[in-house]
């Protein structure tokens, strides 16, 4: 928005403060934002909307309390082995999930409840582009192949999203955002490196360490000096640890 523009409409007006428009005249917002593999991808595209829109195809085809047993049974049935993670037979009573729990569900989802979806050919390969998408925007690097690789998965979205209209709730799947920032993905790869230099799910679980634990540790009385005095500790343990090593 240009400075004329932004002092018609009265934007970023405030007392004694200069107005913003004046120093970052014509600058795109937009380009300085980042995608979010954690947010937009886990638990946005893949547990707010795939994963629930799977569950009422399963509904629609076994009815409800059939769908879940058999979600959970297929769940159950996984094989073990190195880095597969065992979901139980509870997996649909689970009410809250982390990302590392997103990231273990997607890597077994498809081969675990494709059975289920006979007949349903598009549905499926509608949810193979969007687990391809979402692992392979989680590359440490990229090369032209693999952006082609993300372009195709791209387009198998776009291809059959729109089976999934009769799913969301305001019949319209134009306005999910998170659906949307997957047209960005590519753009933003290609001008500021792979999603996972601004992925959230780092300082996501420094919050866990630093302060949810130092909360847990004190007293609940005046926690504040405590978790310091206990995050201080801890850094100097692990600092003392380090030069041991």
């Amino acid at each position: 928005m240009s400075v004329e523009a932004a002092n018609d409409v009265g934007l970023w007006k405030f007392e004694n403060c200069p107005n913003v428009a004046d120093v970052h005249a014509d600058c795109n917002i937009y380009a300085s934002m980042n995608v979010d593999r954690l947010h937009q991808l886990l638990k946005g595209i893949f547990k707010d909307h795939k994963w629930e829109w799977m569950v009422d195809i399963l509904k629609d085809i076994y009815g409800e309390e059939k769908a879940f047993e058999l979600i959970d049974e297929r769940f159950f049935a996984l094989p073990r082995f190195s880095d597969i993670r065992q979901f139980g037979d509870k997996l649909t009573r689970v009410k809250q999930w982390t990302g590392s729990d997103y990231k273990d569900m997607l890597k077994v989802w498809l081969a675990a409840l494709a059975p289920l979806l006979k007949g349903h050919s598009n549905h499926l390969k509608y949810f193979k582009s969007v687990t391809d998408f979402i692992l392979i925007a989680g590359y440490h690097s990229h090369t032209e192949t693999t952006l082609r690789y993300l372009q195709d998965a791209l387009h198998g979205i776009s291809r059959n999203i729109h089976l999934f209209l009769p799913y969301h709730h305001n019949q319209s799947l134009s306005k999910i955002s998170k659906i949307d920032s997957l047209f960005h993905y590519i753009e933003c790869i290609k001008e500021m490196g792979s999603a996972d230099n601004s992925d959230t799910e780092v300082p996501e679980a420094a919050h866990i360490n630093l302060n949810k634990d130092g909360f847990r540790v004190s007293n609940k009385v005046d926690y504040i000096p405590q978790m310091l005095r206990w995050e201080t500790h801890l850094f100097h343990i692990k600092s003392r640890v380090s030069i041991l090593r």
